[in-house]
């Protein structure tokens, strides 16, 4: 991960400023007044029990009236800070257990809720006030890997468009909280196919959740797609260009919104071995329709190349300059096989027009973009669309997205940019034999 490409501090604040409103932000510190506004918009989260807004509240509530398992939450707190989770209730009835087997009376319950009154667990001790939410358990997915309490997935959204995930295992260190910074992993997320990449714990990389050899990436995530359009529909609701969504699953209900965070931590980056400044720059221009429009363009930019495994499974294909690819068409199952150059000085790929139009890659909802291409030729100033496009190259059957041109004069109708080109080696005195 290269120095440049990795979002800092003074970049973060810089973007926040320039991307987020002050509603929004407020929103994003609250809990409660989050709940509100993902209500308003239809986007799931836990069900909310009981606010406590004044101390008379804490004496005149009915604390045995709770759930079995539920969780005591401050509005305004700080990295998991003054949260209790409770499981179940103890086998005598008269007091209640938490994910961590500890013993939790009513009297603690009240006292705990005094002290988020008191601004313990706030920016900057500021008063604040107390709830109670539905306890969302452990996923079947995620059982063999979490320790006790809830994994979450932080998604970062900029601009409409996910440009980052992580998954965040509980460990016994952590005390079955999904905190980094407490002792839980870190866990990199392909945004294309929702599948664990790498994993770290307390900023080492690690293969194997402690204690086991049960490895870490590989892990499919549920609902996918679902997650990162929730995510999206977050910064919709709340009018933040750039936010941190953390988002649990459901065992039934599927994906919920648990908190939203205007500034994001950087430790999703160690975790992804890759900078968030990279992913938010290729964004940052774009008109992204709406949730689904950006969800499609996340999955097509940011596609993890599995680059290693593929050499260790397949071996290293060597390319010539001119290669036979196959490509697919939008929303049928046509396909067509046309030669592509290999060009590893063109960053992206592209292909003709006609043959786009033959595939029904201009489908609208297949267009990514069209204003950030813009160039120059002898007609004037032109557009060029860029469209999602799956082609086969050597075997191996790669997402993508391509701009749109007219190459009826070039040597080939597609041309394969270096984007493209990851896991492959290219011989450029490779070239085919000429028939006599």
């Amino acid at each position: 991960m290269k120095a440049s490409t990795i979002l800092g501090l003074n970049a973060r604040a810089q973007i926040s400023y320039k991307y987020n409103k002050n509603w929004g932000k407020n929103v994003a510190n609250s809990k409660l007044l989050t709940k509100k506004v993902l209500k308003k918009a239809g986007i799931p989260a836990p069900e909310l029990y009981r606010k406590f807004m004044r101390p008379h509240d804490i004496v005149s509530f009915d604390w045995q009236s709770l759930p079995d398992s539920f969780a005591l939450k401050p509005s305004r707190g700080l990295g998991g800070e003054g949260i209790i989770v409770i499981k179940k209730r103890s086998k005598d009835r008269t007091a209640w257990v938490t994910t961590s087997r500890k013993r939790i009376e009513e009297e603690d319950l009240k006292l705990h809720t005094l002290d988020i009154f008191e601004g313990a667990f706030s920016l900057e001790h500021a008063t604040d006030v107390a709830f109670v939410e539905e306890y969302v358990g452990r996923h079947k997915a995620f059982r063999r890997y979490a320790y006790r309490g809830t994994p979450d997935i932080r998604i970062v959204v900029f601009n409409k468009v996910p440009v980052m995930a992580m998954l965040r295992l509980p460990t016994k260190d952590s005390g079955g909280r999904a905190n980094l910074h407490q002792g839980a992993i870190g866990v990199g997320v392909d945004i294309a196919t929702g599948i664990t990449t790498r994993a770290v714990w307390y900023g080492a990389e690690i293969k194997f959740k402690p204690g086991t050899k049960r490895k870490l990436h590989g892990i499919k995530i549920p609902n996918w797609t679902r997650i990162l359009e929730l995510a999206v529909k977050c910064s919709e609701a709340t009018k933040l260009g750039f936010l941190g969504v953390d988002i649990v699953l459901h065992p039934e209900r599927g994906p919920m919104i648990l908190e939203l965070n205007g500034q994001p931590g950087f430790q999703i980056q160690l975790a992804n071995d890759a900078g968030l400044k990279k992913r938010m720059d290729r964004v940052e221009d774009l008109e992204v329709r709406d949730a689904e429009h950006g969800v499609r363009i996340a999955k097509i930019l940011f596609a993890e190349r599995f680059a290693d495994r593929v050499r260790l499974e397949e071996g290293v294909k060597t390319l010539k300059p001119t290669e036979q690819v196959t490509l697919y068409a939008f929303g049928t199952k046509k396909r067509k096989v046309v030669p592509a150059r290999i060009d590893t000085g063109a960053l992206r790929t592209s292909i003709d027009r006609a043959i786009a139009e033959d595939l029904g890659l201009l489908a609208e909802n297949n267009i990514l973009w069209r204003r950030r291409y813009a160039y120059r030729s002898a007609s004037g100033r032109q557009m060029r669309p860029v469209v999602g496009l799956t082609l086969k190259i050597a075997g191996r059957k790669l997402k993508t997205s391509a701009s749109v041109a007219n190459r009826s004069k070039m040597s080939t109708p597609v041309l394969i940019g270096r984007n493209d080109l990851e896991g492959f080696l290219i011989n450029p005195a490779h070239e085919e034999e000429q028939p006599k």
